[in-house]
C-alpha cells in the first residue's frame, strides 16, 4: 500500500507537508488500515443530468478515478438486470466497476480493496450474482477468512480484494468461500440531514465498538448526510457539503474520545485527496505506534 502521506507533527490535526512516506507492508496488518471509503460510489453518471441526476449522485469520479485517488472501499448497489441503482434510478452495468477495478489492480502491486456489493432495498437479487463475481474477479480474490484481520498485507498478497457480497435473498457466503458475507462488513446507519446529529452519532456508534484489534469484521462510519423530504434541499451535494468539512474534526475527536483505536472504515460523498491523506496518516500513527 504505497501512497503519498502526510507526516503526523500531531495525530489530532494530521498537518500535510508534502513528502512521500512508505507504509512498511510487512508491518501493516489488515485490521490496522483506516480504508478510505465512498458512499454510493458508482453514481457519478447516474440520472438523467440536471434532471434526476442531482438527487442521487453521490460521487462526481469514476470508480477508477477514486481508486487512483486513494479510495479503498467501495460502496455499490445493484439491481435484478446487474445494473448499478440508487433507489429508482439505474446508471451503468455493474462490469464497468468490476472492469475499472480490475483494471486499477492491474497497474498496482500491493493495494488492497474492500468491495461491498449489496442489492439495493425493493430490488431482486441479479441472477447467480455470486458465480459472475468470482468470474470477474478471480484470482484477485482474498477468500473469507477470520484469520485475514490479524495478517499483514505482504502476508495477503498477491490476493487483492476483500468482495462482500449483500444478497436480500439469494443464500449468503460462507466460511472460505472466495466472497464475504453481510456480517464483516457492518455500520450503524442514520438516515438525517443534520450534520450535528450524524456526527455525535457517529462518534456514540464508534464508541459502542471494540478496539480494531480485536475485531473479526469491517466496522464503517460515514461522513454523510442524507436529504430528507420535509427540507426543500433535496439534491445531495449541498446537503452533504454540510458535514463534508469536518472529517479531520471527527478524527480529532475520536483521539479525545479515547476511541481512536475503533476507527477502521470512513466514508464519504465526493471523496477528495484530503480526506485520503487524514485515513492515511491514521494507518500511518497506528504502524508507528503513535495512535
Amino acid at each position: 500500500m504505497k501512497v503519498v502521506v502526510v507526516i503526523i507533527q500531531d495525530v489530532t490535526t494530521f498537518l500535510l507537508i508534502g513528502k512521500t512516506v512508505g507504509l512498511d507492508l510487512e508491518k501493516l496488518t489488515i485490521n490496522k488500515i483506516v480504508w478510505p471509503g465512498t458512499h454510493d460510489s458508482a453514481t457519478n453518471k447516474i440520472g438523467i443530468p440536471f434532471i434526476s441526476r442531482p438527487f442521487a449522485q453521490c460521487q462526481s469520479l469514476s470508480i477508477y478515478e477514486q481508486l487512483v485517488k486513494g479510495t479503498r472501499l467501495l460502496d455499490i448497489r445493484v439491481q435484478e438486470d446487474r445494473r448499478v441503482c440508487h433507489g429508482i434510478l439505474k446508471t451503468y452495468s455493474v462490469d464497468v466497476v468490476l472492469d475499472e477495478v480490475n483494471k486499477f489492480l492491474s497497474e498496482t502491486q500491493s493495494e488492497i480493496i474492500i468491495l461491498e456489493i449489496r442489492t439495493e432495498f425493493g430490488h431482486d437479487d441479479p441472477p447467480e450474482f455470486d458465480k459472475f463475481l468470482v468470474e470477474k474477479l478471480g484470482d484477485y480474490l482474498i477468500h473469507q477468512d477470520d484469520h485475514v484481520f490479524g495478517k499483514t498485507v505482504s502476508e495477503v498478497l498477491p490476493k487483492r480484494v476483500i468482495c462482500v457480497w449483500k444478497p436480500r435473498k439469494s443464500p449468503a457466503p460462507k466460511k472460505g468461500d472466495p466472497l464475504w458475507s453481510s456480517g464483516y462488513l457492518k455500520d450503524n446507519w442514520i438516515d438525517t440531514d443534520l450534520p450535528s446529529t450524524k456526527f455525535e452519532s457517529n462518534l456514540k456508534h464508534l464508541a459502542d465498538q471494540h478496539p480494531v484489534s480485536s475485531r473479526k469484521y469491517f466496522y464503517r462510519r460515514e461522513n454523510t448526510v442524507t436529504p430528507q423530504a420535509d427540507n426543500p434541499i433535496l439534491c445531495v451535494k449541498p446537503v452533504t457539503d454540510r458535514i463534508h468539512g469536518y472529517a479531520r474534526l471527527f478524527i480529532k475527536q475520536c483521539f479525545e474520545r479515547n476511541i481512536a483505536d475503533r476507527l477502521q472504515v470512513f466514508s464519504t460523498d465526493f471523496i477528495d485527496a484530503d480526506f485520503v491523506d487524514a485515513c492515511v496518516a491514521l494507518t500511518h500513527a497506528r504502524i508507528e505506534g503513535t495512535a
